[in-house]
């Protein structure tokens, strides 16, 4: 549970309560990398990145709210209804609170929508997007799935739902591996915050059309599994569009390529933050 020292034995100085967050410091690198997971996981979805990534940059890792370490946060502060702009500003929060420098942004899932509002929202602070199992539009699958959510959300225990929709998106037995990370760290959720972060995808499909027609010029490296039937086809769209985005798709591979595939993942990553020269690797 994150919760402030100062305000246990000091209650008269205040206290904001914030994001839980976990900061790996580089001795010489000045590069920071913020990792942002998706819906039902946390940041320990990103446990394969940290060896290799720790060896170059700075890190910081963020549980986003009701998910991880954040859960136990005060519901108070988020008694109004959950937006993208709302669940977004709780990381800007963090950001302006370590007087973090510009940074490269990595998301999975639902994390790169967030990734990508917070682009949107302070463009002045992202160096660069990296965007794992990046979701850009909903398919006619995904589609079905939201409307089955919302129809059975109050209805259906959460997990039932959450285990369907983990086994749609990743049904093979090499998925097996990231599908259940995801489920383990949705069972800390709560039914009420499972809702709460469902009502979100009323929201989404407007959001990705803005977002397919605004390119926001920030180089992004999309990194896809050839096996990610609901999400690769409209990413493979909108890298058409914009210009600075590029885009990696990775062999017998499904949603969460971060967990299935670490080591071409990190090796294409590390090499997109750093700048290297694009090669060929880097297009399909």
């Amino acid at each position: 549970m994150y919760f402030c020292v100062a305000q246990l034995f000091f209650p008269g100085l205040g206290c904001h309560c914030m994001l839980y967050h976990k900061q790996f410091l580089h001795p010489s690198s000045s590069e920071w990398i913020v990792f942002i997971h998706g819906a039902g996981g946390s940041s320990a979805v990103w446990h394969k990145q940290l060896r290799d990534f720790q060896k170059e940059f700075n890190l910081l890792l963020i549980d986003l709210r009701g998910h991880g370490k954040s859960i136990d946060l005060p519901q108070a502060i988020w008694k109004e209804e959950y937006t993208f702009e709302a669940v977004t500003r709780d990381i800007i929060e963090v950001l302006d609170y370590l007087q973090l420098p510009p940074a490269h942004f990595m998301g999975v899932s639902l994390g790169t929508i967030l990734a990508r509002q917070l682009a949107e929202m302070e463009p002045h602070r992202v160096k660069s997007l990296v965007m794992a199992g990046a979701v850009t539009r909903l398919t006619t699958q995904s589609r079905v799935l939201v409307f089955l959510g919302n129809t059975f959300k109050k209805i259906i225990p959460y997990m039932w739902l959450y285990r369907l929709f983990a086994f749609i998106i990743m049904p093979r037995k090499q998925h097996a591996e990231s599908r259940n990370l995801f489920i383990r760290e949705a069972q800390k959720l709560c039914q009420k915050e499972f809702i709460r972060w469902f009502k979100l995808t009323k929201d989404i499909n407007p959001l990705l059309r803005y977002f397919k027609e605004k390119d926001i010029n920030i180089p992004t490296l999309y990194v896809m599994g050839d096996q990610d039937v609901m999400f690769l086809e409209p990413v493979k769209n909108i890298v058409n569009h914009h210009k600075n985005s590029f885009l990696k798709i990775l062999d017998r591979c499904g949603h969460v390529v971060n967990v299935e595939q670490p080591e071409q993942f990190n090796l294409l990553s590390i090499a997109f933050i750093k700048n290297q020269p694009l090669s060929p690797a880097f297009s399909q």
